[in-house]
């Protein structure tokens, strides 16, 4: 063997003994022992941080105060509904004059010698004056402008609205309709959704208490808008309708979204794991999720409020009300219903 052979071979032995320097991983937060993937997965009910059922006592008082209150309202002293409900004549009406008051307003109505009008007059934010009186003809209607202007200076109509007792009583009909028909299909729906849960639990429970909370959430809405249709220029409208529809939608999104883990987990259930436990690790594993989302939402809605158009500031106002009802249903609500209602069974 030549020199230089056992020069090679020599080098060679060197370079396999030498131990390689430790280079810093490819990925250092996958690899890192401090990163969840670099070491086994807890177990699934480990995640547990908050018990959700402990103070469930209280949500359900403070929950159930609310609602009552709410339905109280509804009748005492009830909501100011718009004419698309009642029937009659709404009037928008820019002064000349800035320097007027409701009060002049309502006198200048009074001294009109043509009929008897019982109007309602609110001051808007941007300075004109919302007027709602009983349906007057077009004669009527022209005859008043004029006394108006005579009596209070400049008048610019903004808005004139007029509609029948007949349209506003089936408009009126139709928006309950609309919202039975959508609580009876979130039951019909969740109860064929949940219809594979284990025997021992009835798919029925899902879709009633579901539909019991949207009833809390639209309630309380409701009770609070009762007071701001007492206290500022608000009235119940068809758009207003339509934003409960919306809080009916997004609010069994949040519940669906708890129940259907609980569903899940259901399937996992080990014979010493009482549905309490499950329940409230489902939720656990949820609520994050359904905050952010919820949170995402409040933030385009707080900017149409502050930056949108005065017109759809109370449909705005509305679903921000109702979004966070929901969320704050759908955890603290919902599911210690459904535990407290499947323990009572057993």
């Amino acid at each position: 063997m030549t020199s230089s052979t056992k020069f090679s071979l020599s080098f060679a032995e060197e370079l396999i003994m030498i131990k390689p320097a430790s280079s810093p991983p490819l990925f250092p937060l996958i690899f890192s022992s401090s990163h969840p993937l670099a070491n086994p997965l807890p177990s699934r009910y480990s995640a547990v941080t908050m018990d959700f059922l402990k103070p469930a006592k209280y949500f359900f008082l403070l929950s159930a105060i609310l609602t009552v209150i709410s339905i109280v309202l509804v009748f005492v002293p009830g909501p100011r509904l718009s004419i698309e409900f009642t029937g009659g004549t709404r009037m928008e009406l820019k002064l000349g004059n800035t320097e007027k008051v409701a009060s002049d307003v309502v006198a200048a109505f009074k001294t009109f010698k043509g009929e008897e009008l019982n109007p309602t007059v609110n001051k808007m934010q941007n300075g004109n004056f919302l007027v709602r009186i009983k349906g007057i003809s077009d004669e009527t209607h022209r005859a008043l402008i004029k006394d108006l202007t005579t009596a209070l200076g400049p008048v610019n109509e903004v808005q004139y609205t007029t509609i029948g007792p007949t349209v506003g009583e089936t408009l009126k009909w139709r928006a309950g309709q609309a919202i039975l028909a959508a609580c009876l299909g979130i039951i019909l729906y969740l109860a064929f959704s949940f219809r594979k849960i284990p025997r021992r639990y009835s798919p029925w429970k899902f879709g009633i208490i579901a539909v019991g909370t949207l009833v809390h959430d639209i309630m309380v809405t409701v009770g609070i808008f009762v007071i701001f249709s007492r206290y500022a220029s608000f009235e119940v409208d068809t758009l207003f309708i339509t934003a409960l529809l919306t809080i009916l939608g997004y609010s069994v999104n949040d519940t669906i979204i708890v129940f259907d883990r609980i569903r899940d987990n259901l399937f996992l259930q080990e014979r010493n794991q009482t549905f309490a436990e499950v329940a409230n690790a489902s939720v656990n594993q949820v609520w994050k999720r359904s905050c952010y989302t919820s949170g995402s939402t409040l933030i385009m809605l707080a900017s149409l409020f502050f930056l949108g158009s005065q017109s759809i500031q109370w449909f705005v106002l509305t679903l921000i009300i109702g979004i966070v009802l929901g969320t704050y249903s759908s955890i603290f609500v919902a599911t210690p219903l459904l535990v407290y209602w499947n323990k009572r069974e057993k």
